[in-house]
């Protein structure tokens, strides 16, 4: 460590702050501000004695980021990020973060790790400080040139993390730091980092492995269901074969009572030979009459134990309209769909009007029946817009969502078990569009639904469903939206072309014919006299001066509104973006490609020819 041991100005042994000190952030720092930095150093005493704590730069979901100020051992003070996780996040998730930055941080655009403070449950992470603008701030002034520099640093960062087999799954702009005047850059944040099948940090395949357990369900609890479902086949398999092994030992007879059983045996023997003879008698007085029924009930319990439950957008096998069944299958569902006892046509109308519609339709025997299927075993709203009751009651299929609303990528929204590394190219792409549409931030949604349909409104929705078949999924839409063009929809939203919305609608001539008569009349303009008695214009009468003047100020408005748009345009022209090749948003569309495994890897992007000078 090249800090100094000695405590910095300000700051005592013991990890109190001095008032003096106290004193001057009060005239900075909020009062929140400083309940929180002062809490910080009695959760961790430990950097009291090297850091001094100017400010609080940052707060998200798991951790908060202060400022803090440390002395070196060559006299010189340097600033650092002290990132502080919350005491309820999983040590093994801190840990391997903690190795993210340590294996892959330190070059190629990725932060590194310095230090690391823990206390009891605290745990705070030194890392350099690096001034940066916020994208928000500076996304109307940025040039064409800093965003392509910008995009091409962030996939070198991309690049170098999923060669160690890194998913940071939180990639945005608050989390790719960017300095103007030094024209550094830094991805930070990987708290929500996973790892690939081959990922090369060994904490993360620990995280994937808690992870897969939980969601999706565990290998654990289907061994322990299976368990326990397993004894319930013993007793069929018993009763089918309980003639020879539930024979009773020679001299006595199947039909005597239990209390005429032989008393030569062992107490144990005999009580559980009872017992199989009372099962032994139950089989062979119900095996002619349940046998069929229980093969049937087997065999439907087992046909349903096959079917997979369905997920978002997973095709329900049980809407499929059954084979044609057998005679004795068929009085079988037909007693389930026919009423306990006959009724009139008219007391049915009478029922159907009173009470709510019965589920399948009681067809006579004159007519052909449309469709027979099991009603407590079947669904029918695949691929509508609607979820029955029988969908609702299953349960979700459980897929990693992690990241920031806005950024996720199609395959995060429809809970696609298998995500790779392209959630982080597909989040890059998102980067650049807002970039080039100079908005931001771009997807604002209050769900994933609701996500999905936005990214519809832009790459359209045939698109949308045909890439949500390639892994393994099915998305309904009620309206078609059509994929539009990325040069012409991000030219329009800064302004560089007209909007469609935004077309001004002509004045009919009527209109114009009507205020021309109006000025042209008497009352608009003075009387011949006023100016012969008047030769200085004093006699002009107040109406006529309101209206020159109106119409003077309505000339130089017109001429600011000129102005502004002009030089708006000369500014956004000396930017670049008069000249955007078409490079950028070929690039951009590759980012934005809707299946994951067509989408374009952070190596590849590189090779773009958007960035071959660089």
């Amino acid at each position: 460590m090249e800090f100094s041991p000695v405590c910095t100005e300000g700051i005592s042994t013991d990890g109190c702050i001095i008032k003096s000190d106290r004193s001057h952030r009060k005239s900075k720092l909020s009062r929140d501000v400083e309940m929180d930095i002062e809490f910080l150093y009695k959760a961790v005493p430990q950097l009291a004695k090297v850091f001094r704590i100017v400010d609080k730069i940052g707060e998200g979901t798991f951790s908060s980021v202060y400022l803090g100020e440390a002395q070196m051992r060559d006299g010189r003070r340097e600033m650092f990020a002290l990132k502080h996780l919350i005491p309820t996040s999983h040590p093994t998730r801190i840990a391997a973060e903690l190795q993210c930055l340590t294996v892959a941080g330190g070059r190629e655009n990725v932060v590194g790790v310095t230090y690391c403070f823990r206390k009891e449950d605290h745990v705070v992470i030194v890392m350099p400080y690096m001034e940066h603008q916020a994208i928000v701030d500076i996304i109307g002034s940025l040039s064409f040139e800093e965003v392509r520099l910008y995009i091409y640093h962030l996939l070198k960062a991309l690049k170098h993390i999923h060669q160690f087999g890194i998913i940071h799954r939180d990639i945005k702009p608050n989390n790719f730091l960017y300095n103007r005047n030094s024209k550094m850059f830094a991805l930070v944040d990987f708290g929500l980092a996973q790892g690939t099948a081959d990922t090369q940090i060994e904490l993360l395949k620990v995280v994937k492995q808690r992870s897969s357990q939980k969601g999706g369900g565990s290998t654990g609890k289907q061994e322990a269901a299976h368990r326990s479902k397993a004894p319930s086949k013993l007793p069929h398999k018993t009763t089918t074969t309980a003639s020879t092994p539930l024979s009773p030992p020679p001299g006595q007879s199947v039909a005597l009572p239990p209390s005429s059983s032989s008393s030569s045996t062992t107490t144990s023997f005999s009580v559980s030979r009872k017992v199989l003879v009372k099962k032994a008698r139950s089989v062979a007085t119900t095996i002619t009459t349940a046998a069929s029924s229980r093969t049937k009930h087997t065999k439907d319990l087992a046909a349903l134990r096959k079917v997979p439950r369905p997920v978002f957008g997973e095709r329900n096998l049980n809407s499929c309209t059954p084979a044609p069944s057998t005679t004795k299958q068929a009085a079988i569902k037909t007693e389930l769909v026919m009423p306990s006892r006959p009724e009139d046509p008219a007391g049915r109308r009478y029922s159907s009007a009173t009470r709510f519609p019965p589920p399948v339709k009681i067809q006579s025997s004159s007519q052909k029946p449309q469709r027979t299927v099991q009603q407590g075993l079947t669904c029918n709203c695949y691929m509508t817009d609607r979820v029955c009751n029988i969908c609702m009651s299953r349960k979700q299929q459980v897929a990693p969502r992690a990241g920031t609303p806005g950024f996720r990528a199609p395959e995060v929204l429809t809970k696609c078990p298998n995500q790779g590394t392209a959630i982080d190219m597909w989040s890059a792409g998102v980067i650049l569009l807002s970039l080039l549409s100079g908005r931001y931030p771009f997807f604002k949604a209050s769900d994933d639904l609701i996500a999905l349909t936005q990214i519809m409104t832009i790459r359209g929705s045939r698109e949308t469903i045909q890439a949500a078949k390639s892994f393994g999924k099915a998305v309904v839409c009620s309206r078609e939206l059509p994929r539009q063009d990325l040069r012409t929809l991000c030219e329009t939203l800064r302004g560089r072309r007209p909007s469609p919305d935004d077309e001004v609608t002509p004045v009919p001539e009527a209109a114009t014919r009507h205020y021309k008569i109006q000025d042209d009349t008497p009352t608009h303009r003075p009387v011949e006299g006023t100016f012969k008695q008047h030769d200085d214009g004093a006699g002009e009468t107040l109406s006529s001066k309101l209206a020159n003047h109106q119409k003077q100020s309505q000339a130089a408005n017109r001429l600011t509104e000129q102005n502004s748009v002009t030089d708006g345009k000369v500014e956004e022209d000396e930017r670049g973006w008069d000249s955007v090749p078409d490079e950028a948003y070929d690039l951009l569309d590759k980012l934005l490609d809707l299946n994951p495994h067509t989408r374009i890897t952070a190596a590849e992007a590189l090779q773009h020819p958007l960035f071959k000078e660089l």
